[in-house]
């Protein structure tokens, strides 16, 4: 039935209309809670707990998605993607922010982000992660700035990039302003 797919409640909430939220909230609520619930599995909670994420998340997916900062989500795949990557960094803003509080947080709080981030992650959250290096890959004006912003990621310093160029390190640099930038206008930072 039209009236109850996703993709008719995400169009709804988009338009403004905040009851859109309520049948979105009762279908992703429960698999928000248990996502970040796996974030924090070795997370200590103290003041908030995975619920507290899960409510965070979908409380900022529902305020950027009214405001339109949210511009490629149109069905149930772009909604799950969007929600993955808020919770996510929910969970670890949360980490943070423990981690900062109490004392000697410096060595403690890269321990924390380690075990919320895990070694790995998971085939879900990866390709997602790919899907979305790809889209603003696409996105770059030009073969540089891709190869740039691949290289990047790869690992190199700046330092190997300028040499691979034959540039000065504040050229690379310059670039990785550039990107930077687009990539923030891009996804509304």
């Amino acid at each position: 039935m039209p009236d109850e797919s996703v993709t008719h409640w995400l169009g709804q909430l988009k338009a403004g209309d905040p009851a859109a939220a309520d049948p979105l909230w009762r279908r992703y609520f429960p698999k928000l809670v248990a996502l970040a619930r796996t974030r924090l599995a070795h997370f200590p909670r103290r003041a908030a707990d995975e619920e507290d994420v899960a409510l965070s998340a979908f409380d900022s997916f529902c305020r950027d998605a009214t405001a339109g900062r949210l511009p490629r989500l149109d069905d149930r795949d772009d909604l799950w993607r969007v929600l993955l990557l808020i919770t996510g960094q929910k969970a670890v803003d949360l980490v943070r922010r423990e981690s900062a509080a109490k004392r000697g947080a410096g060595a403690s709080a890269a321990c924390d982000l380690a075990s919320i981030a895990g070694s790995e992650p998971t085939p879900e959250f990866a390709a997602l992660v790919a899907d979305e290096f790809r889209r603003l890959l696409d996105k770059l004006p030009d073969a540089d700035l891709k190869a740039l912003a691949v290289w990047t990621v790869e690992g190199p310093s700046n330092e190997e990039i300028a040499e691979r160029w034959g540039c000065v390190p504040r050229t690379v640099e310059r670039r990785l302003k550039v990107i930077r930038s687009l990539w923030a206008e891009e996804v509304g930072a």
